[in-house]
């Protein structure tokens, strides 16, 4: 099969494995993500993952209320190894090698994070699940998953989510919000339309690292996979 893209990041929202639940880790619902990201490696593509926190425990909010920013965000890192062995397990059930790469070192349940052993791995077709976030306070997964999808040379960082795309604003409470085909970075820092945070773009435009958002469910992430023209496509500077 003809791959426009041989190497890809997925980022996935903490969120997302919480199902209608909106707390916690749904069985179900981390079944049917992992069905999702089956589909794209039978195609055989390498896939390293980054999976948010959010489900468990989200640094921000807490830090807003008082508790200390780095302490927040430590705990924040250690949801998203949670969220990475729930994965990791379905992952496998459903005949998939996985590793779990922490950056924050936990030697009984997951290999630390070391860059060159990452890339054997996807060689190896090993998906590569990428925990702990950076290892440091202060920084999202969003940035977590442009410093890995560059480490790991992954040819695209797909961000996949509950919608279609990048909109001007929320698609679900406002019908006649407008859905972008495609922006550069300038675009979305400038218009603030929060897909990811400051940092992770800036990070993504300095390496010219396109990113596409896109919907989670019902085949996007093999679609983008193979260059079809689905979700939003942002990068530097158009053809």
């Amino acid at each position: 099969m003809e791959l426009k893209y041989r190497r890809v990041l997925l980022k996935l929202s903490g969120e997302a494995l919480a199902g209608e639940n909106r707390i916690g880790i749904d069985p179900e619902t981390v079944r049917d993500v992992c069905g999702e990201i089956g589909q794209a490696l039978e195609m055989g593509v390498e896939m390293a993952l980054v999976i948010g926190g959010g489900n468990i425990f989200r640094g921000l909010q807490p830090s807003a209320r008082g508790m200390a920013r780095a302490n927040a965000d430590y705990m924040g890192m250690l949801a998203t190894v949670l969220n990475a062995l729930a994965v990791q397990d379905m992952l496998e059930k459903q005949g998939h090698p996985t590793r779990v790469l922490s950056a924050i070192r936990m030697q009984e349940i997951c290999e630390p994070f070391i860059r060159r052993r990452a890339l054997r791995h996807l060689e190896k077709g090993r998906v590569v699940i990428c925990a702990g976030g950076t290892g440091n306070p202060y920084f999202t997964t969003d940035t977590t998953a442009a410093l890995r999808g560059m480490e790991l040379k992954c040819d695209i960082i797909i961000k996949a989510t509950k919608v279609d795309g990048i909109y001007d604003k929320d698609p679900v409470k406002y019908p006649d919000a407008h859905k972008f085909g495609r922006l550069n970075y300038d675009e979305v820092l400038e218009r603030r339309l929060g897909v990811m945070d400051s940092t992770a773009f800036a990070l993504l435009r300095d390496n010219n690292m396109p990113v596409v958002v896109c919907k989670m469910f019902g085949g996007d992430i093999c679609r983008v996979i193979e260059g079809k023209d689905v979700g939003t496509i942002v990068i530097k500077a158009f053809a």
